[in-house]
This record gives structure tokens, C-alpha cells and sequence, in this order.
């Protein structure tokens, strides 16, 4: 089975999902502006994917016998449009970063299926990340 060190960092990557899913939820609504549109339509759909990826990471977590955390971590709140999108673009850099670590670890530990997960999931968190990257290009 798991090892402590890999289910922390998968209680981690939930505490990370939910954070998201929540800032980027209340982003969402506070986003005002003449592209606003845009940029709330986008955070929406990507708080919604956040959500899932709790989800997922919460049920791998709990088949490897850990208690999958209900704690965020911290939710940092923009100021303006762009503030916005720069936090958030903030917060997949983090998620990025644990995912990589977690990929090595399920790695080093023969956990096939950890591991395509979180490749799975750091594949949309890259495309998260550029997504918030090209809406601060045109800001």
C-alpha cells in the first residue's frame, strides 16, 4: 500500500483542489469589467474541473486507506481582473509543483495507478495554467 508520505501529499493535493474550486468559484463572481465574460466564463468552467480532480484525488485516497482532508488551503481574493487571474494562474503554479512531486513519489513507490492519475490531472493543470496565462496577455 501507500505510504504515509504519499497519502499526505495526496490530502495536499485535496486541501489544494477545494481552495481552488472555491477561489475560483468566488472569482467568478466577483470578475466585473468589459471582459469579464470571458475571463468569468473560463474561471467557472475551470473551478468545476478543480472540483472533480478533488473528487478523484479524495477516492484514490480513501481505496489506499488514508481519510481524504475536507480542510482548503488558503483562498487568496483579487482586487481587480487582473489580480484575479493573477492569483489563480498562482495557485495552478503550486498545484503544478505538488503534482510533479507527487508523480516522483507514486513513482519511486511502484503506484502505477497514483501515478497516471496525477499525470492526468497535471496535464489540466498545465492547460489551467496557460489558459490563465493567455487571459492576462490580452489584459
Amino acid at each position: 500500500m501507500a505510504s504515509e508520505k504519499l497519502m499526505n501529499l495526496l490530502n495536499q493535493a485535496i486541501s489544494q483542489e477545494l481552495s481552488a474550486s472555491i477561489q475560483y468559484m468566488w472569482h467568478h463572481v466577483m470578475a466585473i469589467g468589459m471582459r469579464s465574460p470571458e475571463v468569468r466564463d473560463k474561471i467557472r468552467e475551470i473551478s468545476i474541473v478543480e472540483m472533480k480532480h478533488a473528487e478523484k484525488i479524495a477516492e484514490r485516497l480513501d481505496y489506499l486507506g488514508g481519510v481524504p482532508s475536507t480542510k482548503p488551503t488558503p483562498i487568496e481574493i483579487g482586487t481587480n481582473l487582473e489580480d484575479i487571474i493573477q492569483k489563480n494562474k498562482a495557485k495552478e503554479e503550486g498545484a503544478i509543483k505538488l503534482y510533479r512531486d507527487i508523480i516522483k513519489v507514486a513513482s519511486d513507490e511502484g503506484d502505477t495507478t497514483t501515478r497516471l492519475l496525477f499525470e492526468e490531472i497535471l496535464s489540466e493543470e498545465e492547460e489551467h495554467h496557460n489558459d490563465f496565462s493567455t487571459l492576462l496577455e490580452g489584459s
